[in-house]
């Protein structure tokens, strides 16, 4: 089940809000606990023992941890929890990519497994392991009721796409959290922008690119536009379903961290991916990085501690060639910006600096869309006009000019321009008064609006369900 679906929307989300306010406030864990499993085994029912066998493991070692701190028993444990946890995801989301490389490399004919990729490993597990981590640091307190943890990991506002809570995050949150109208308002209009902008935004340029790659005949103009066609597709399908996940955490209390920042408005690499899925940076930083020496430590060291960081995020990303190609090439530009490239950066012009993000950024968009070499080595061969492509055709005109209002949507979503001038505006306070008015009747033409595209159409995909 996705948040931009009639059954959340109408049935799920309705019923889990009853039953979790009617619930005393000591079951109120117990009620989201077992609506976030219905919600994760309506999805992906054969699964779903492994969220609980992930939640057992670390609830375990941690509580072992904590009773046999800085002892031998504790490091055991915390090996156990790291080992046993990047087993999972190995094993479900890495298998058949290591089995066809090795049949590559060595001319054998094993099977490959094909095992259904379980919705949201590559968080939960990050999740569970991040607790066990920061018990053993003493960075966190332990949770000793089993329960209370297995409603933090399960929790479904970001059970499969984040962003990647950290139970130190919320540990007082899980047994005291507040409700108020206030809050309970707020996540309901974050949780609205969010849907907007997976619905209205992203799958409308997600449908222009899908158009675009299924045509028999291109141009050179095509594929420019179709790679900056998904990266925005990209971001507004991640970003707006962060956006649900905060505002679904404010309906019941919790208060999750931001996951993008208006990535596109960044003058560097590096402050781009400071933006970008900034759980899953910190995660690799606070949990990687740090521990490799970060950058206090020589300058050799330093780089192949960026390297190893963006390695891993590219594996992290999908079991495929192009997704360690992606990480390489990111984290080659991040170390060169660290070397040297800031220098020049930092002084050019504004405008210089954007499009310099702007350019690198769509040949990493380009890896990370096509799996295979030749795809990646076809595409770039087109937008540099090498594979006698006309620059534009009569399909490229009338495709821009159906999709340009969203385009140009899309663009200024992209950027804070539409936030900013509403915070001016609403220093004025007759202004502030009829926007107050207003918001919330926006809000509800929007659902309505929304409801009405999902039920007519059925391009409806969340390109992170495959990581």
């Amino acid at each position: 089940m996705v948040f931009s679906s009639i059954s959340f929307l109408y049935y799920f989300l309705p019923l889990m809000l009853c039953i979790y306010f009617i619930a005393p406030y000591k079951l109120k864990n117990t009620a989201l606990l077992i609506g976030s499993l219905l919600f994760y085994f309506w999805g992906e029912p054969k699964y779903a023992v492994l969220l609980l066998f992930s939640s057992a493991v670390d609830y375990i070692n941690a509580l072992i941890i904590e009773r046999y701190r800085g002892s031998k028993v504790a490091k055991g444990a915390i090996i156990a929890s790291i080992v046993i946890n990047l087993s999972l995801l190995g094993f479900f989301k890495y298998s058949d990519f290591f089995i066809d490389n090795f049949n590559a490399l060595f001319g054998t004919q094993i099977s490959l497994l094909r095992l259904t990729l379980p919705i949201g490993i590559s968080f939960y597990t990050f999740q569970t392991m991040s607790y066990s981590i920061d018990i053993y640091r003493g960075d966190a307190k332990v949770q000793r009721n089993p329960l209370d943890l297995a409603t933090y990991v399960a929790l479904f506002p970001q059970l499969i796409a984040g962003p990647i809570v950290r139970y130190k995050t919320i540990d007082e949150q899980i047994n005291t959290r507040s409700h108020t109208i206030e809050g309970f308002s707020s996540g309901i209009s974050r949780f609205v922008i969010g849907l907007s902008k997976k619905v209205l935004i992203a799958n409308n340029i997600g449908e222009l690119n899908a158009i675009f790659k299924g045509a028999d005949k291109g141009s050179v103009l095509i594929l420019w536009i179709s790679t900056i066609a998904f990266a925005l597709q990209a971001y507004f399908d991640f970003s707006g379903y962060s956006d649900m996940a905060i505002g679904l955490g404010k309906m019941f209390g919790f208060d999750f961290p931001e996951n993008f920042n208006y990535p596109f408005i960044s003058k560097s690499i590096s402050e781009f991916w400071n933006r970008w899925h900034i759980s899953l940076g910190k995660w690799f930083r606070d949990y990687i990085y740090i521990p490799l020496g970060g950058n206090r430590t020589s300058k050799l060291k330093w780089i192949r501690n960026i390297m190893i960081v963006w390695l891993c995020t590219g594996i992290w990303h999908g079991a495929s060639w192009n997704f360690v190609l992606w990480g390489i090439f990111l984290g080659l530009m991040v170390a060169l910006e660290k070397l040297f490239l800031d220098r020049f950066v930092d002084n050019a012009p504004a405008i210089i600096r954007h499009i310099y993000v702007l350019f690198i950024l769509i040949i990493s968009f380009v890896l990370f869309e096509n799996e295979s070499m030749n795809d990646i080595y076809m595409h770039f061969k087109g937008m540099l006009g090498l594979s006698g492509l006309p620059l534009y055709d009569d399909k490229t005109i009338y495709y821009v000019r159906s999709f340009a209002v969203t385009f140009i949507i899309a663009i200024l979503g992209a950027t804070p321009l539409l936030k900013k001038s509403i915070k001016k505006i609403k220093k004025i306070k007759i202004a502030r008064i009829l926007i107050d008015i207003i918001e919330p009747i926006c809000y509800i033409g929007l659902i309505i609006v929304i409801t009405g595209y999902l039920v007519d159409s059925s391009f409806n995909p969340f390109l992170y369900f495959r990581f």
